[in-house]
């Protein structure tokens, strides 16, 4: 396999990634809204405005989804933006880690707790598949 084809491999690789995360982040999207209440059970209780809270960041996941999908040109920013999401995000699985909420199938502390460690794959997941 020349360069040609190993850069071709690895643009047709990459943006299959990238659609996977857009379809990932539109279910999720969409499922603040069809599930809200186990979305409300990850969102931290001392926050105000919890259940807004749900229905914004799935407004937000669902725009990440669709610019994925549409928005070539800005392709390197949106997957910063979705990685510093992703970030932001992070302290609701903590605490429905903490709080031994079951939400989501997850109904064990293993379960809770190992979810913790997919949101560097999420993140590393957005920035390398946006790379150009």
């Amino acid at each position: 396999m020349d360069d040609d084809e190993a850069g071709r491999a690895s643009s047709s690789i990459r943006t299959g990634a990238r659609g996977l995360l857009a379809v990932f982040l539109l279910t999720a999207g969409i499922g603040h809204f069809v599930a809200h209440d186990a979305f409300l059970q990850q969102t931290p209780t001392w926050l105000p405005a919890r259940s807004a809270i749900v229905y914004v960041s799935g407004v937000v996941e669902v725009a990440f989804g669709l610019a994925l999908l549409i928005w070539n040109g800005r392709r390197r920013e949106i997957g910063w933006a979705l990685a510093a999401f992703f970030v932001l995000i992070f302290p609701g699985n903590v605490h429905q880690a903490m709080a031994g909420n079951e939400a989501f199938g997850l109904d064990s502390p293993v379960a809770r707790w190992g979810r913790l460690a997919f949101q560097p794959v999420l993140i590393a997941w957005a920035l390398w598949a946006t790379r150009e």
